[in-house]
């Protein structure tokens, strides 16, 4: 018989009991849309001034002409606005029953797998801007630095359950190891 056959080959008994240990689809959770409005707002802030300034220094010591070459940046803006929105679409997570998934990635796709009893530090991080933003990232620390996580732009309160979830269920399951 073929790899992938679609015949049954197994008994009744076989297959109950290989249904149980098929996890179901990951519910998958997105980030919210503030995160992106606050980057969003940052790309147009910082490549707005750059815009300016460039435009005032070329102006300066280079002529009028030369000026227009300050339009460089609002360029950069428009590409950068599309592409905020698509690494925004990208995030997500998923909490399942041993470990948490978080995919992020247009191009590259990415695919994080933390188990619950590796984790040894779950922090809640908010700088100012983010406070001002009403966001929070929570960052997951295991013992192999390579599975170290962050999950970017939360709501303040998810961040806090899932950083409670999250200690809770890693120390129950570092119990039994």
């Amino acid at each position: 018989m073929e790899t992938g056959s679609p015949e049954n080959t197994g008994t009744a008994g076989d297959e109950q009991a290989g249904a149980e240990h098929v996890e179901a689809e990951p519910r998958w959770t997105g980030l919210p849309p503030r995160l992106l409005r606050m980057r969003r707002l940052l790309l147009v802030v910082w490549l707005g001034l750059l815009t300016i300034g460039l435009a005032v220094v070329l102006n300066l010591f280079a002529g009028p002409a030369w000026a227009a070459f300050a339009l460089l940046p609002l360029a950069l803006m428009a590409w950068g606005w599309v592409m905020l929105g698509r690494n925004w679409r990208s995030w997500r997570y998923a909490e399942r029953a041993d470990d948490l998934l978080i995919s992020r990635g247009v191009l590259w796709r990415e695919e994080t797998v933390v188990p619950y009893g590796r984790m040894q530090l779950v922090e809640v991080t908010s700088g100012p801007v983010e406070r001002h933003f009403d966001l929070a990232s929570v960052q997951l620390h295991t013992a192999a630095a390579a599975t170290d996580a962050t999950i970017p732009g939360l709501d303040p309160a998810e961040a806090e359950r899932l950083r409670d979830r999250l200690t809770e269920l890693g120390e129950a399951r570092s119990a039994g190891l």
